[in-house]
């Protein structure tokens, strides 16, 4: 089966540029601190996917039913209401960081959190790079 076209795609965009442009100051300032642990991380090169998400390395998913997308290993979005982090994919111990993270929402792949002082940046570093292993293994790469 052929690749879904998605309307979210990687583009040439700037990061720092897209960071420095979101309104809120302490919002911004959070966005540089996860761009930098991210960056860290993954070891990957930031890039823009969409207008306003930051994603980092690049995978092809593959569901059962042969449909094939192009998608980031791992990002974030730091959007007017909270920050996004496209995190949560049932990594091991993810239950178990998520219990001592600190105060958050999440969906079905998305952790939300107000601000970084809401939560412990040591867990939420443990639990990036078990979603940046899972995620790895689990798909194509790119």
């Amino acid at each position: 089966m052929a690749k879904v076209e998605l309307k979210t795609k990687k583009t040439d965009a700037s990061v720092d540029g897209f960071i420095n442009s979101v309104a809120n100051q302490e919002r911004r300032a959070d966005a540089f601190r996860l761009l930098e642990m991210f960056t860290r991380i993954t070891g990957e090169e930031p890039k823009m996917w969409g207008p306003s998400i930051i994603g980092f390395g690049h995978r092809v998913l593959k569901y059962d039913s042969g449909r094939e997308l192009d998608w980031m290993v791992t990002g974030f979005s730091p959007r007017k209401a909270n920050l996004s982090l496209y995190v949560l994919c049932g990594a091991p111990n993810e239950a178990e960081y998520l219990a001592k993270l600190g105060k958050y929402k999440n969906g079905v792949s998305c952790l939300y959190i107000k601000r970084l002082s809401d939560i412990d940046e040591h867990i939420l570093e443990q639990l990036i790079k078990a979603s940046v292993a899972k995620s790895k293994k689990s798909s194509k790469p790119g």
